[in-house]
This record gives structure tokens, sequence and C-alpha cells, in this order.
């Protein structure tokens, strides 16, 4: 096959039959649609090459720079689409988590304005918002910069209507298997979902459309935990018939299902989908009267994660895992940490022994807001105190909160059993905002100071 321009290959991905026996569902022929195979590596290179095709030319000849906030397989998408064109790319964002793609951006020579990145809690008390600062770019310099706006661009949903959710449908038809009963799909900017979804149901107005979103406190590249979902201006939770909630080592489990078994090497956000496929159709398969087509989207490969999966699943790299980490502890034993309502804590600080309250969120979103009294250490650097000792002492109680009292309970469970008196705040910082308790803020400085410009030159590790 002969190709003069790479936006030639994007589209038209295979639509694989995942095996019975890997499944085990006896009335469900569950498929995956590879979009890990378009050509830059993603779902996204769709909606990367529908938002960007109708104005790259005439953005090249303007000499204007495309600007996005992305993290991941939208920023890789839109950089690649830009340098083939010629045209300048510009990301702002707090969101990169992941070695490998910031590796891959330094590669692609983009430029990065990079705010203090967001923990695995979270936070939507954090001000730390790129869509703000790309405002404030655009209007220091008018005429300079194209936003594309992929959480608000309606050309996300339709690079999807128009070929994911056709092609979907097409390879269904052809191969006479019918249509699609049930679609999954991980809620990012929940342009894939929404564009592949309404144009499955039209075709099939009985089909439900299946959500996936990451637990709480679960960082799931390229899925959003609920309490980022407010973010996405494209998101509408009506249209889901249901939405499925995975954690991290379910969608690397699943992960790990479509490596081995299928062969299919799909990173962690695929997995994610076929992880939350089986929670719910497993409940479902000895209902069905008939086989359902059952349909979800390997998004990206495996190769973009490999820094994320060493960290959170070591033993897969023949890396010891050591035993007294906070990485350690289990669900059950977050669960059972000691907790107090903003009422107890409350009055703790109006008595005559003061805790000392611990501050996991950002700094950012720290010096915004806080309680009046409390000293910061993100989640991140806490756990590398921790890994090196117990940073308290036994005389003085500790109250952790982090933004939604998720990870705070992790770290409680944690020094509790190094004999700290240590409690998490219930309901973390949110609970305590909601309730109106007393709060505080830095006075000077602006939240610009906390932008770091270009700051993945040097960043790989």
């Amino acid at each position: 096959m002969l190709v003069k321009h790479i936006s030639d290959l994007i589209g038209k991905t295979p639509l694989f039959l995942i095996p019975e026996k890997v499944h085990g569902l006896k009335n469900v022929n569950l498929y995956a649609k590879l979009e890990l195979l378009n050509p830059f590596g993603s779902v996204k290179d769709k909606s990367a090459w529908n938002v960007l095709k109708d104005d790259i030319e005439q953005i090249a000849r303007e000499g204007k720079t495309v600007i996005e906030s992305s993290s991941g397989n939208m920023a890789k998408a839109m950089q690649l689409v830009c340098s083939v064109h010629d045209v300048p790319f510009k990301i702002v964002t707090n969101r990169i988590k992941v070695r490998e793609v910031k590796q891959i951006l330094q590669l692609l020579g983009a430029e990065v304005d990079e705010l203090p990145g967001l923990s695995e809690c979270p936070d939507p008390t954090d001000p730390n918002d790129p869509i703000t600062f790309i405002d404030q770019i655009m209007s220091a310099n008018p005429g300079k910069y194209f936003h594309t706006s992929q959480y608000t661009n309606e050309k996300n949903i339709h690079a999807h209507y128009n070929s994911t959710g056709k092609e979907i449908w097409e390879d269904l038809n052809e191969a006479n298997e019918g249509e699609v009963d049930i679609f999954v799909g991980g809620l990012g900017t929940t342009g894939s979902t929404r564009g592949s979804g309404t144009y499955l149901k039209e075709k099939n107005p009985d089909m439900k459309n299946v959500g996936v979103i990451a637990s709480k406190g679960h960082l799931l590249p390229g899925i959003r935990n609920v309490d980022e979902m407010y973010e996405v201006g494209l998101f509408r939770k009506d249209f889901y018939d249901d939405i499925v909630e995975v954690s991290m080592d379910e969608s690397i489990d699943a992960m790990l299902t479509l490596i081995k078994k299928c062969g299919i090497l799909a990173g962690p956000t695929g997995g994610g989908s076929l992880a939350a496929a089986m929670k719910y159709l497993k409940p479902l398969d000895a209902t069905f009267t008939r086989k359902q087509n059952v349909v979800f989207i390997a998004c990206d490969r495996v190769e973009w994660y490999l820094s994320y999966l060493q960290k959170n699943r070591p033993e897969l790299f023949g890396i010891t895992v050591k035993k007294d980490t906070v990485k350690a502890i289990t669900p059950e034993q977050a669960d059972a940490a000691p907790e107090i309502d903003c009422g107890q804590l409350e009055k703790l600080l109006n008595g005559d022994n003061k805790p000392l309250v611990v501050d996991m969120r950002g700094s950012l979103a720290f010096k915004a807001s806080r309680i009046a009294g409390s000293i910061n250490i993100p989640t991140d650097n806490l756990e590398d105190i921790a890994d090196m000792g117990v940073p308290f002492g036994s005389t003085q109680k500790v109250v952790l909160v982090c933004p939604t009292g998720e990870v705070s309970k992790r770290f409680a469970a944690f020094f509790k059993a190094k004999d700290v008196d240590v409690v998490s705040l219930e309901g973390g910082f949110v609970n305590w905002r909601d309730e109106g308790k007393p709060m505080e803020k830095t006075k000077s400085g602006g939240l610009r100071a906390g932008l770091k410009k270009n700051s993945l030159v040097g960043t790989a590790n």
C-alpha cells in the first residue's frame, strides 16, 4: 500500500474478537476496537486530526502556534500533526505523570508550560487550571495562538461519529454479526464515547452506552476520576446508560490479559475498559436470551506506560517489592484506618492540645485555601519521606488531609502501624470546605508563579 501522507493511515483500525476462553462469558461476543494501531499510537489520532485538518494550512500561512491542554495521547498526536505541517505547538498541562510521555514530547521538540502536577488523589479545589493559563496566554498575545480546546470542541465528538463508530458498525455488518448491543469506553474528554456511541445508537436505538471512570484515589492514564469529570465540557452524564468504576489494579490485570492471552499490546486504559466491560457483563450474562455484541476501545499501546507499570507493579520487572511502604497498604487496611469528621477536627483545633494538620494537596491548592495552621507535604513528597523513615513523633496527634479523604486513609494506616497517633480527615479538604469550616490563604504571590516554563527540558529520569 502506497501512502503519500501520514493522515491517510489514521482510522480503519481492526475490530478484534476476544476468544470466549479468555473472557468466559457464554452469551457475549466481546470485541476490542484496536485504536492503538493508529499511526501515532492511539485513539487520539482521530481527534487531533479532526480538530486541526480544516484549519492547519491557514494556521501555517498566518504563522500561528497551536495551543492545547493535554497530558498524553492528544499532545503526542497534535504535536505530530503540527510537525508535518511546520506549525509550532505549545502545551499547557498539569497532568503529565508518565515518564515516557515527557520523553516523547521532548523528542518531538514540543514547547511545554508545565504546571505543578496533580497527585494521585485528584483535587477539585486546586486552582492549578491549564485552561485558565491558556486564556491568560492568549489574552496577552492576541492573534498568535490557535486554541483547539479539546475538552469543549465538538469536532472531537464528530471525529469518532464519522470514523470509530462507523468503522465498528461497518465491520460487524460486513461479517454478518449484526449490531452493537453494548458499547464500552473510558471517559477522558469523552469525545470517543460520545461520537462512537451516538453513531452506534442511531443504528440500534436499544444499544447501551457504558462509560468507564477510575476509582477515587486511583491514577489511571487517559481515564478520569469521578471528581475530575467536572473539568470536561463535552461530558454529559445522561448520555451514558451506566458508568462503571475500575481500580488501577483491575485495569492493569485486564491489560495483562489483553497482552498475554490475546497478543494485543494495549495499555492500562484499554485494560480499564476491558475490566469495566467484564464487571458490567458478568452479572448480566446468564440473563441474555441471545448473543450480545459488546465492543470496547483499546485506546493505546503499553510502551507509553512502562515507567507507570514499573512504579505500580514492580514485580512485573523482577524488582523486589519493599513490604514496608505506603504502596503495600491494602484497600482493607486503608478502609480500617482511623478517621475523624470535620466537627471533631474543629473541636481539636480549638482545644489546648492542637494536632499537627498535614495537608497532602498540591502547593497551589494549599496556598489558595487551607485549614488554619496546617503544613503542606504533598502526597508524592510524603511517600518519599515515609520510605526513609517516620517523620512524626509519638507525642503529638497528626491529622492527614488529602482532597477527598481517600489517599490520606492509606497513609494513616501506614503511620498507625508505626505507632503514630494519626487519623485521616473524613471526606478530605473538600468536605471541610463544603461544611463551611474556617480557612486561610496566602495573601501574597500570584498563581502564575507556579508555572514552570519549558520544564520538560532535562526532567527525564
